[in-house]
């Protein structure tokens, strides 16, 4: 068990701060099993070669991720100086968002329930030594 009380934990583990470049994508219209799919192709590759496979792959996921991937670049180039031939994805995640709920009619006056799920879904990158 840590010492000490919960807000000074809390408040010495955001002390730390990840000065490592990243882009984050709040609602995207995506469920995160399917994010996944898509993050777990690229997660450890460099950059050029993780932006090839997102281009070929068909899933609607990819043309998400790959403009989200290019941000995170363009934070690393642009913010912190860094070569993009240096750069790989150290990490990637998607996090549950909200969720709509939608009543799709049925017979006999029954309504079922449709549920629209949305990703936060997150982007680091780091320099290869």
């Amino acid at each position: 068990m840590a010492k000490g009380h919960r807000t000074q934990i809390k408040r010495e583990r955001n002390a730390v701060k990840d000065t490592r470049p990243s882009a984050k994508l709040s609602y995207a219209r995506v469920s995160v099993s399917k994010a996944c799919f898509v993050l777990d192709a690229i997660r450890g590759k460099s950059v050029d070669e993780a932006e090839a496979i997102l281009m070929y792959n068909p899933r609607y996921a990819s043309a998400v991720v790959l403009k989200l991937l290019r941000s995170a670049v363009a934070n690393a180039e642009n913010n912190q100086g860094l070569s993009r031939e240096n750069l790989y994805v150290a990490e990637c995640y998607a996090n549950r968002g909200p969720i709509m709920k939608r009543i799709q009619p049925r017979a006999q006056g029954r309504a079922y329930r449709i549920e629209k799920r949305m990703s936060h879904i997150t982007i680091v990158l780091d320099e290869k030594n």
